[in-house]
């Protein structure tokens, strides 16, 4: 089954930033999914000329589409593929045409792998529905979380429900109270101001460590995106919107040496989620595109090794921001109102 887009919270995880149980992963699904590409480009088993494209390569790992692209970034930069008319990539080099053979489970070699590799984990399923309901809900004040109920709404195990809400903490999105009640973070302008003042002060400083460490190939190919984006502009789906804005805030960063950094970075994220959440979904595309030009100039900074000013235009970047952000979640407390979901219950204090 092709899974959905599950965005920047899934995507924390699979580029090695978090695991399961919250902490450090050492091996990244991305690098993962390169080893077992190269084996299997190595053994024969996926032949020259054999197009790969993120989608269908995403869903035999089921994995969202963000590590299978750093993975052929990767495997480019090695040599191993090679870019096709803009579209996927094909085994190889030379100029032959594409083998447009469909790729199975058992080219990759994937019966033979752990099945970790594979299965996703039973909390996704459930995961961007309930993620998109929680922030729109979080703009009208703190909610006591029902795990139980929660549960029994989305047709699942309580377990499941309790992985969901723990990947909902990692952003700030839910915490736990003194009796360790699930809660409901509220979203007001104050801090959505805190949460901007911490990328303010910190995600330059990341990106101008992880500068050296991010492959030109998958740099490459994020400008291209970009551009492309820009291109077609309004006519853009929120996936979409949603995966450049991973691509510089999560993928690039996540090269950063320096892990603490990232951890602290974490929570500040959460702001990415609601302009996800908001655009397109509460709220029509705006006339004028939101982000893709300054995510362009920093790009063309990091290509001329200008490191102090790609982290500034990242700087002015995020600053710039903050009071769409706040101007829309405005708009959506004014105009809309979410149904009560039967596991959440207002806290009045």
């Amino acid at each position: 089954m092709v899974r959905a887009m599950i965005g920047t919270g899934q995507a924390l995880a699979e580029t090695g930033m978090e695991s399961a149980e919250g902490v450090l992963d050492k091996s990244p699904l991305y690098l993962r999914i390169r080893e077992v590409l190269a084996e299997a480009i190595a053994s024969g088993r996926l032949p020259k000329g054999t197009l790969l494209l993120e989608g269908p390569v995403a869903t035999l790992f089921a994995s969202t589409r963000t590590p299978v692209r750093q993975a052929f970034a990767l495997l480019e930069a090695a040599g191993q593929i090679r870019r096709f008319d803009g579209r996927g990539f094909l085994v190889g080099q030379g100029r032959g045409g594409p083998k447009r053979a469909v790729l199975t489970a058992e080219m990759l070699g994937l019966d033979e792998e752990a099945p970790a590799l594979r299965k996703a984990p039973a909390w996704e399923a459930i995961y961007e529905s309930l993620e998109r309901e929680m922030v729109h809900l979080s703009v009208f004040g703190r909610h006591r979380i029902n795990e139980v109920e929660l549960a029994r709404a989305r047709g699942v195990g309580r377990q499941v429900a309790r992985d969901a809400l723990t990947r909902l903490e990692a952003l700030g999105i839910t915490e736990k109270d003194e009796r360790m009640r699930w809660t409901l973070v509220p979203l007001d302008e104050q801090r959505m101001r805190d949460l901007h003042d911490i990328r303010v002060a910190l995600e330059p400083l990341a990106l101008s460590q992880a500068a050296p460490f991010i492959p030109p190939a998958e740099r490459g190919a994020m400008t291209q995106r970009l551009e492309e984006a820009l291109a077609v502009y309004p006519d853009l789906s929120v996936e979409a919107m949603d995966d450049l804005e991973t691509d510089l805030h999560i993928t690039c960063l996540g090269y950063c040496p320096n892990r603490e950094l990232l951890i602290a970075l974490r929570r500040a994220r959460f702001m990415l989620n609601v302009s996800k959440h908001i655009i397109g979904v509460s709220h029509r595309m705006p006339a004028d595109e939101p982000f893709i030009a300054e995510h362009l100039a920093v790009f063309r900074a990091l290509d001329v090794d200008d490191r102090a000013r790609a982290a500034e235009t990242l700087r002015h970047h995020i600053t710039v921001s903050l009071p769409k952000v706040i101007g829309r979640v405005a708009e959506l407390r004014a105009a809309h109102r979410p149904d009560m979901p039967a596991y959440a219950t207002p806290v009045t204090r």
